[in-house]
């Protein structure tokens, strides 16, 4: 069961990971900018916390995959994964 749900944890943050990647990259190419120019403008402007909450769009995929193929426990781990950005984002944008 801890097995189950550190793995769908580590998914949760595997995909929450690329979903940030792929966010990034999206605005860099409406903004003509580069993937770095990019990272360093939302952190400057302390706007980080929107590239992270957009990031986890992939966890709400994963999530319900999982359900759809009855692993519950996974399922939770990427909830926790989910939590875990949540509260991520919360802390960049109150400190």
């Amino acid at each position: 069961m801890k097995k189950e749900i550190g793995i769908g944890f580590v998914t949760g943050l595997i995909s929450n990971l690329i979903g940030i990647i792929i966010c990034i990259f999206i605005i860099a190419k409406m903004e003509d900018l580069s993937f770095g120019g990019t990272y360093d403008f939302y952190k400057q402007t302390g706007n980080l916390w929107m590239i992270i909450t957009l990031g986890a769009l992939p966890n709400l995929a994963v999530f319900f995959g999982f359900l759809k193929i009855n692993r519950d426990y996974r399922a939770r781990g990427v909830l926790l994964a989910t939590f875990l950005t949540a509260i991520t984002a919360y802390i960049i944008y109150f400190f």
